[in-house]
């Protein structure tokens, strides 16, 4: 019946629709948990620096975000795991040797370090003391940005292998283990991701900080110490790391062309190669089978200039790969300019939040306030485009130039596939959906001295603060 209803529909379309969907669903939580655990371990830190109480009630309501997010994640991880058995068996037989032992390193020195010491961090304060308390807390920090590392390393070795040997029987090995990690890529990908969990985080405490700048001023009231304080360590935030964010995606950008250059002809839409000053395509409509762009807007040799510094550098087409082996470029194309879109407009929040700052303005212009409440969710739709410009820039792929996608699958028939993916997108909705409607539910309540949780030593301290007390920027006045 399936194969009638949808003939064209085949088992390793549904298989890669299938991972794209889970791991889309399970990216977004570890880029928001990475960051977030990090900020709470900032938060009690200040909070045992300072004496300042108005840090304790912030780690608190962050906490039980956090609690959520991370719980999410796992699940999902799980989920997204169980695939590799089920819909790509021979992927798991070919780079298992490999791919096996770099997850068991993320078990064993990450996930057995977030899960050991997340008890604590979460029940622990008025049980284990603050100095014990603080250091569980920065080692489910430290856990979280461990196990990006290790997930980093495989999709990188994915993406540059190097250091392994192919048995007779078609089996990656590893020959080299210190080159197997630190393949080509992988310092330039873990810095770009790391950095995209981080400027995540922040636009989000940023959007809940601004949400309740424009509700205090909405009711009349003065804002309270601690939307102040999270609004300006956030702006302060993406105004840090938002510079940096592109600098390390240029950085990545040129390492792909060195090792990649067929992604990065598909990332900008080069089905003809250069023999110099290539353009830069901002726009156009990518035709495969006709193998040119349509309609497009571009600005003349500043392609070569950006990838290569060098305004009179030639630039590899499409033109030059093989038609079996180029990707499919309308997906890595505008994925590439949906994160580059949102990167420029995370350079002018921070830039104006710096600005406001500097005025002395950073609480009283509702326009800031608002545009960070409306990019709220950019950092998630931008690492979203960012896995895929990278992912679908490397098919048809799963080791690049190695193991094609096709001989990935498993032996499955289309319906068994597509039975499990219609599972997956009803569970995954329904569970997913109540807990990020709890999650902006959190949200919307105002941080303040009534947080659950052992209560500060100090409360009076949160409502001593002067409203017009200059945090955030200059946490230390």
């Amino acid at each position: 019946m399936f194969e009638a209803l949808f003939p064209d529909v085949t088992a390793l379309a549904l298989a890669r629709f299938q991972f794209a969907f889970t791991v889309s669903f399970h990216f977004i939580f570890p880029a928001f948990s990475i960051g977030l655990a990090s900020y709470l371990a900032v938060l009690e830190g200040l909070w045992l620096k300072t004496g300042r109480d108005v840090y304790l009630v912030l780690f608190k309501y962050w906490l039980k975000i956090f609690a959520i997010a991370f719980g999410m994640g796992v699940v999902s991880g799980i989920v997204m795991a169980y695939q590799f058995g089920a819909n790509w068996a021979a992927f798991s037989d070919k780079a298992g040797p490999v791919i096996g032992p770099l997850m068991a390193y993320e078990v064993l020195s990450a996930f057995f370090l977030e899960s050991g010491f997340l008890g604590v961090m979460l029940f622990g304060l008025d049980r284990v003391g603050k100095k014990l308390h603080f250091l569980a807390t920065c080692l489910v920090a430290i856990g979280t940005t461990i196990s990006a590392f290790w997930i980093i390393v495989v999709n990188s070795w994915m993406q540059t292998p190097q250091g392994f040997g192919i048995a007779e029987n078609g089996q990656f090995y590893a020959l080299d283990w210190l080159s197997v990690i630190f393949n080509p890529s992988m310092p330039y990908r873990l810095a770009h991701t790391l950095l995209g969990a981080y400027l995540t985080t922040a636009l989000v405490v940023g959007a809940v900080g601004g949400f309740h700048l424009l509700k205090d001023r909405r009711l009349g009231r003065a804002a309270q110490p601690a939307t102040r304080i999270m609004f300006a360590m956030a702006m302060g935030m993406v105004a840090v790391t938002a510079p940096l964010q592109v600098l390390a995606g240029h950085e990545h950008g040129v390492n792909t062309l060195e090792h990649q250059p067929a992604k990065i002809a598909a990332i900008e839409g080069h089905y003809e190669s250069h023999d110099r000053a290539a353009p830069l395509i901002l726009f156009g409509i990518p035709d495969d089978k006709r193998q040119v762009m349509h309609h497009k807007i571009q600005i003349p040799a500043v392609g070569s200039l950006v990838l290569q510094h060098d305004i009179e550098a030639p630039t590899m087409g499409l033109d030059k790969v093989a038609p079996e082996n180029r990707a499919k470029v309308a997906f890595p194309f505008f994925a590439f300019r949906v994160m580059v879109g949102l990167g420029l407009l995370m350079l002018v929040l921070g830039g104006w939040a710096a600005w406001a700052y500097r005025r002395g303005r950073l609480f009283d212009t509702p326009w800031l306030h608002r545009a960070a409440l409306a990019m709220g969710p950019a950092g998630f739709v931008a690492v979203l485009a960012g896995w895929i410009t990278t992912e679908t820039g490397r098919q048809p792929f799963t080791v690049f130039g190695l193991l094609r996608t096709a001989d990935s699958v498993s032996p499955l028939a289309a319906p068994a596939v597509a039975a499990s993916l219609v599972a997956f997108i009803i569970v995954y909705f329904f569970v997913f959906g109540v807990g990020t409607w709890f999650i902006i539910k959190l949200m919307a309540g105002e941080p303040g001295p009534g947080e659950p949780g052992p209560a500060p030593d100090q409360a009076a301290d949160v409502g001593s603060l002067p409203p017009d007390a200059p945090y955030g920027f200059q946490l230390a006045e």
